[in-house]
Parts: C-alpha cells; sequence; structure tokens
C-alpha cells in the first residue's frame, strides 16, 4: 500500500463500488480515528446500497471495547482492529471489512506518537493486520488513514480470482 495519497477518494470508492458489485461482495467499515469518512465514502459510490453493509464509528475506547469486544488493553494496537473487522463481519454479515485505529495526534496514544494508525482487512475469513507511521498534523493523518483503508479494499476488490 505504498501508493500515493492524492488519489481521489470518489475515485477509490468507485473503483471498489465497480468490484464488488462484479464480485458480489458484501463490505463494511469501522472506524475509529477517521470517524466515519470512510463510510461516508462508500456510501456515495455509485450502487452501494447493493454491497455496502454499513460501518460502525467507535471513537470512544468504552465503545470499542463494550460494542466491538475489544479486548482491555490499548486501543491503538494489533488486537483491537483485528477484533474490530472481525467483530464487523460477523454484525454486518459482510465478507469484506476495513478497520482503522489510530493516534492523529497532537498528542500521543496508548504510548504510542502520533500518525500511528493500525488497520485490519477481514476477508472472508482470513485477516491481515498491518501498521503505518503518517506524518504531519491530525487532518493529514486523517486524509492518509482514509486514503490507506480505501486502497486496502480497492485491492481486494480487484484481484483476480
Amino acid at each position: 500500500m505504498d501508493e500515493p495519497i492524492d488519489v481521489e477518494p470518489e475515485q477509490l470508492a468507485k473503483e471498489i463500488s465497480e468490484g464488488a458489485d462484479r464480485d458480489g461482495r458484501r463490505v463494511a467499515v469501522v472506524e475509529s480515528l477517521t470517524g466515519g469518512l470512510v463510510s461516508s465514502d462508500l456510501a456515495a459510490a455509485p450502487g452501494s446500497s447493493e454491497w455496502f453493509r454499513g460501518g460502525v464509528t467507535a471513537y470512544d475506547r468504552s465503545t470499542k471495547h463494550g460494542v466491538l469486544g475489544v479486548p482491555d488493553g490499548p486501543v491503538v494496537a494489533e488486537p483491537a482492529v483485528r477484533t474490530m473487522a472481525e467483530r464487523a463481519a460477523e454484525m454486518f454479515g459482510a465478507d469484506l471489512v476495513v478497520a482503522v485505529s489510530g493516534a492523529g495526534g497532537p498528542d500521543p496514544q496508548d504510548d504510542q506518537p502520533p500518525g500511528t494508525v493500525w488497520f485490519a482487512v477481514a476477508d472472508r475469513g482470513t485477516t491481515d493486520t498491518w501498521q503505518k507511521q503518517f506524518p504531519g498534523d491530525p487532518p493529514d493523518v486523517l486524509k492518509a488513514t482514509r486514503i490507506e483503508a480505501l486502497h486496502a479494499l480497492r485491492e481486494r476488490v480487484t484481484q483476480e480470482g
């Protein structure tokens, strides 16, 4: 996922829509740091009512722990995003889910420096996780996180086979 972040979210969402529609994929999102931006992008995509199942904005840690069953401990961490993605797949009946949680700044969170973001994608029973460190102020980190999440979904719906 090392593509530039200057790609327009609308274009990525359109490509996700085309791939999800073609393959009959059901997509959902769980967001913390981005506060619903990725869900909004997907909902605005053409034909989204056919494949977008919805999203959860779990901004507060008590929501992550209480609603999504994230294990006790830090929420800017691999176990948190893994649980968020897998739980959302169950909740929405989705076969493709992206989850994001991070420290947008300007202060650290969970002993993680500003710009630290964890991602998870649950894709038909397999979950991949990764961490990114984005530079800049909070708006820069949010934009980069939004684009990375959309790229992750697009990559999976445009894969062959």
